[in-house]
């Protein structure tokens, strides 16, 4: 009789799992095509991201993670393929004195009474009227910077 027969015997308990890890036990380096299609499958329908970071061996924190690296951040611009913003975007405003001061002459606003604004690159100046679209204003400011 061996000395397992002879402890008290107990309610069977349920089988656990278990992991085994071999291997170096070093760190996975994903690229970045392999972390943009695991976060497009977290995104797939029917599909939640603890089973997608299973299947991958990762945790649901790390894909988490990715898909929000992978959104624009709030008050960033998203870039298109060019590199250029897509968005709205701000720009630095420099008001400047006139060397007379208050005394220097206001120009005739040349949009018919309404305030405009005017942009100048180089040597170029663009007055943009109010409700002029996004679209117009970005291919106008591009034509004039790749002509300066």
């Amino acid at each position: 009789m061996s000395d397992t027969e002879l402890l008290p015997k107990s309610k069977m308990e349920p089988v656990r799992r278990l992991e085994v890890f071999t291997g170096a036990g070093r760190r996975r380096a994903w690229t970045p095509a392999q972390k943009a299609e695991i976060v497009a499958e977290s995104y797939d329908r029917g599909e939640t991201v603890s089973a997608v970071a299973r299947r991958y061996g990762l945790t649901p924190q790390q894909v988490f993670g990715w898909r929000r690296k992978a959104r624009p951040a709030a008050g960033r611009p998203a870039r298109d393929g060019d590199g250029a913003a897509s968005g709205p975007a701000f720009a630095a405003v420099i008001v400047e004195q006139s060397a007379l001061g208050s005394q220097a002459p206001v120009p005739a606003n040349r949009s018919g009474g309404t305030a405009a604004i005017e942009i100048v690159i180089g040597a170029a100046t663009v007055c943009v009227a109010p409700g002029t679209d996004y679209a117009t204003l970005t291919a106008v400011l591009r034509a004039v910077k790749a002509a300066t």
